[in-house]
């Protein structure tokens, strides 16, 4: 009986694939929809993977630290090895060399050297994080995908937060994150004086950290093409030839 039922092709049938998802592509500021786009399943509605989450920005985390903290140990300390008074008879603590923690001018018990914080994590696992994360702020509506070119006419930064707050996009209602391509002179300028409103990074700087971060994450429809395709290796089921 076991062997039948393994064996049933019922059993041995792919699994039916998910039907694209669909976004809407709006214009800034005015955030007036024009167009839509579809996007395959399996990069913008994966179930949320917490466990997968946390280790990315971990890892974003570990490779920020500088690890540039230096003291000088005892055997840095330039003196004498010599100690200073005898061990008994003085009435006084045991003390040896001046190179002694235990006075001033000596070394460091214990202190922190230079070192790397850095830590490892697969790359296929990183880049389903990446698009966990856009998939989380999906589900929940909160990506907003903008046209290319994003630019406003003035660079006032307290017109910029009136747009924001209408559009109910500001401080209110948890903050933005913008992600461009190359952000424009006017709004990099405004956005440097709202930063309780939102923030603007370019693609190349945004990681996984900040799409959690941000009340609602809006993206260039280029610069999520571009992040798609580079956070994709794991989707890549090619095996590489041996010739």
């Amino acid at each position: 009986m076991g062997l039948k039922v393994l064996g049933d092709p019922l059993l041995r049938r792919t699994p039916p694939q998910q039907p694209d998802v669909l976004t809407t592509i709006y214009r800034f500021p005015s955030m007036e929809p024009q167009s839509f786009a579809y996007y395959p399943a399996n990069k913008l509605h994966l179930p949320l993977r917490r466990d997968i989450l946390h280790r990315a920005v971990i890892f974003e985390g570990d490779a920020t630290r500088q690890g540039t903290a230096s003291t000088k140990w005892r055997r840095d300390v330039h003196g004498s090895g010599v100690k200073m008074r005898p061990q008994k008879g003085t009435g006084r603590a045991r003390l040896g060399d001046r190179k002694s923690p235990s006075i001033r001018g000596g070394g460091v018990a214990f202190g922190p050297h230079p070192r790397d914080f850095s830590t490892d994590l697969p790359r296929k696992m990183y880049d389903l994080a990446w698009r966990t994360a856009l998939s989380y702020r999906y589900r929940r509506g909160q990506l907003v995908v903008l046209e290319d070119g994003v630019e406003i006419e003035m660079n006032e930064s307290r017109w910029l937060a009136q747009i924001m707050n209408w559009n109910h996009i500001g401080r209110s209602d948890g903050g933005s994150l913008l992600v461009a391509r190359k952000p424009g002179d006017n709004i990099s300028q405004a956005f440097s004086g709202i930063e309780g409103h939102g923030r603007l990074k370019s693609e190349d700087d945004v990681d996984v950290k900040d799409l959690l971060k941000a009340g609602r994450v809006m993206i260039e429809e280029r610069s999520l093409n571009a992040l798609l395709r580079k956070h994709s290796s794991d989707l890549n089921r090619r095996v590489p030839s041996a010739v």
